[in-house]
């Protein structure tokens, strides 16, 4: 057994399913892992070592609240990689 393998950031969990949910999933693999750097770097962790325990556990008002920190962290990750974009392609 490996023990990195035995827990994870549950806001991974949170971001895929907004991605998939806003069809980001279809976007340049380097803008995607791009955009998840960004976006996990800004959210707060919550390390857990099984979802389907977390999800069972987690308040309406939690998962909502973690819904909305994600949903804020994908628009800002974007805005930020746009705007390098436009940056760059200037020269």
């Amino acid at each position: 057994m490996n023990i990195a393998e035995e827990f994870h950031n549950y806001y991974e969990k949170v971001l895929f399913e907004y991605l998939e949910s806003q069809n980001l999933l279809t976007k340049d693999t380097d803008y995607l892992a791009d955009l998840c750097c960004i976006a996990l770097n800004n959210l707060p962790v919550k390390y857990v070592r099984h979802d389907v325990d977390t999800a069972f556990f987690l308040t309406r008002a939690e998962r909502a609240s973690m819904n909305i920190n994600v949903s804020r962290a994908v628009k800002d990750a974007m805005d930020m990689l746009d705007h390098e974009s436009a940056r760059l392609s200037q020269y």
